[in-house]
C-alpha cells in the first residue's frame, strides 16, 4: 500500500498530496492521501472531507476502496466534469488504513472473528475515543493509543466539514449518536439516540445508501442478523458503543461523520474486490458531495479582517462549530429558514437569518462589531459551557458559550441562496 501510495503521488503531483498523521504501536505509517485541484494547501471558502478505513484491521474491503477511490479521482478529473468540479472545490483527505498492525496479522477469506479487528496492545480503536455519554470510559477508551491519538490530533488541525468511517461485516450506513445516556443498559438497549441535526445525519447515510444498489434494499446479511429499512440506522438502534469515532468528531468539532458498512464478509477474496468497487463508486463519490450542502461563508471583523475561532450555532441545534484562521464555517443543512448565533471573544455577538434552497449552497458572510469592555455584554465561554449534547471541560470544547449576559444582537434577516465485554462481542457478530 505504502509503495502504491507513493508512486501514485510522484505520478499525480498536481493533484494529490501524501503525508502521514502519524505511526501504529509498531511503527507504520499512517498514510493520507489528499487528491484535489489544491493537494498542498487549503483552498480558501473549500471544504475539507475525509474517509477513514480499515480501524478494525480485519475489515479490509474499505482499505482496498480508498486506493481505487484515489485512482479513479486522478484519472477522471480530465474527462468527468463532475470529478473536475468535485476536486476543484474540495479537499478530499483519504486514510485506507487506521490499523495497519491488525491488517497484517488478519487473513484473506475470514468473513468473521476478531483476528487483526484490534490494534497490536489488543485495544478496538473503534471504542478508544473521548465519550460525551459515559466520561468515565471502560477499558478500552481509559488509554488513549497511537492510533486514535494521531486522528484526534489530525482532526484537530484540519476543519473537517464530513467524514465516512469505513467498516465491514455489515451492510449499513449508520448514523450518530452511537451511544446513549442510559449507561447502565447500554448493552441491551435497542432504541435511538438522535442528535441535534438529526435530520441531516438521515439524509447523508440515505445519500449513501440510496446510490448502493445492495445496501438500498435493506436485506439482512444472512439470518438472525439485522435488516435495515432503506440501509440505514441510528447508531445506538443498531447495538450502542462507547468510544466511537463518529460520535467524538460530531460532538467535539462539529464534522458529521456517518459509519459505512461495506460488506457482509469481513474480509473477502480480492477476486471479489471489482464487485465492491462498483457498488459503491457512486455512492462513495456523492457522500462526500453533500459537504456543499448548506451554508458556508465567513466572519469577518469591521475591517473585513477573519475572526478566528468564532463560536458558531445555528439555533435549536446545540451542537457548534467554529471558524478557521481564515474565518471560514461551514455547515451541511437541509432546505429551510435557520437562525445562525455567532460569537467571539471582544465582539457583541449576533444571531443571524439565513434560508438553505436545495440547489446551491447559501454564501452568508457575517461582520462581528467591537463590544466594549464595560458594555458586558459578552463573556468569553469558560472550559464549563456547553450547549447540549458536547464534550466534558476536559476535552477540547468547540461549543457556543451556554450562557451570556445579553441576548445576541439580530441582523435584521440576511437571506442568501447564492451560493469491553457484550459490546466487543455484538460488534464482531453485526460489525
Amino acid at each position: 500500500m505504502t509503495k502504491y501510495l507513493r508512486t501514485t503521488s510522484s505520478r499525480y503531483p498536481n493533484l494529490t498530496a501524501l503525508y502521514s498523521i502519524g505511526k501504529s504501536v509498531q511503527g507504520r505509517d499512517l498514510w493520507v492521501m489528499v487528491v484535489s485541484a489544491s493537494p498542498y494547501e487549503h483552498m480558501i471558502g473549500k471544504p475539507d472531507v475525509k474517509y477513514v478505513a480499515n480501524m478494525h484491521g480485519n475489515e479490509a474491503v474499505g482499505r482496498e476502496l480508498m486506493l481505487h477511490l484515489i485512482q479513479y479521482l486522478v484519472n477522471s478529473y480530465s474527462t468527468d466534469p463532475y470529478i473536475k468540479w468535485l476536486l476543484d472545490n474540495t479537499r478530499i483527505h483519504l486514510l485506507p488504513s487506521m490499523n495497519p498492525d491488525g491488517f497484517e496479522v488478519s487473513r484473506e477469506g475470514q468473513c468473521d472473528g476478531g483476528q487483526g479487528r484490534y490494534n497490536a496492545r489488543g485495544f478496538d480503536l473503534n471504542r478508544n475515543f473521548p465519550d460525551y455519554f459515559k466520561q468515565a470510559g471502560d477499558r478500552n477508551n481509559k488509554r488513549g493509543q497511537p492510533e486514535t491519538d494521531a486522528v484526534k490530533e489530525w482532526t484537530s488541525k484540519i476543519q473537517f466539514v464530513l467524514s465516512g468511517g469505513l467498516h465491514g461485516g455489515a451492510l449499513v450506513a449508520s448514523y450518530p449518536f452511537d451511544n446513549t445516556p442510559n449507561s447502565m443498559f447500554q448493552n441491551y438497549a435497542s432504541t435511538p439516540s438522535l442528535t441535534p441535526d438529526d435530520d441531516v445525519f438521515k439524509h447523508l447515510a440515505l445519500t449513501y445508501s440510496t446510490n448502493h444498489p445492495v445496501m438500498s434494499r435493506g436485506v439482512a446479511c444472512k439470518a438472525g442478523t439485522p435488516a435495515f429499512n432503506r440501509g440505514i440506522t441510528n447508531g445506538a438502534e443498531w447495538y450502542p458503543l462507547t468510544g466511537g469515532m463518529q460520535d467524538f468528531n460530531y460532538v467535539w468539532y462539529g464534522c458529521m461523520e456517518v459509519t459505512l458498512e461495506l460488506s457482509c464478509c469481513k474480509f473477502p477474496p480480492a477476486s471479489e474486490l471489482p464487485k465492491f468497487w462498483e457498488e459503491n463508486r457512486v455512492s462513495l463519490v456523492k457522500f462526500l458531495a453533500e459537504a456543499h450542502r448548506g451554508v458556508h461563508g465567513f466572519v469577518m471583523d469591521e475591517n473585513g479582517n477573519p475572526v478566528e475561532k468564532a463560536a458558531l450555532k445555528v439555533k435549536g441545534r446545540d451542537v457548534g462549530f467554529q471558524t478557521t484562521k481564515y474565518g471560514e464555517f461551514w455547515r451541511i443543512l437541509l432546505p429551510g429558514v435557520y437562525k445562525l448565533e455567532v460569537y467571539a471573544e471582544g465582539y457583541l455577538p449576533r444571531e443571524v437569518d439565513l434560508m438553505v434552497v436545495e440547489q446551491h449552497p447559501t454564501l452568508l458572510n457575517v461582520t462581528l462589531h467591537p463590544a466594549k469592555r464595560n458594555d458586558n455584554l459578552y463573556r468569553h465561554p469558560t472550559v464549563g459551557d456547553r450547549l447540549g449534547p458536547g464534550p466534558s471541560p476536559s476535552y477540547h470544547n468547540q461549543h457556543s458559550p451556554q450562557s451570556h449576559t445579553s441576548k445576541p444582537a439580530s441582523d435584521g434577516g440576511i437571506f442568501s441562496s447564492i451560493t469491553s465485554g457484550f459490546n466487543n462481542f455484538v460488534s464482531n457478530i453485526f460489525g
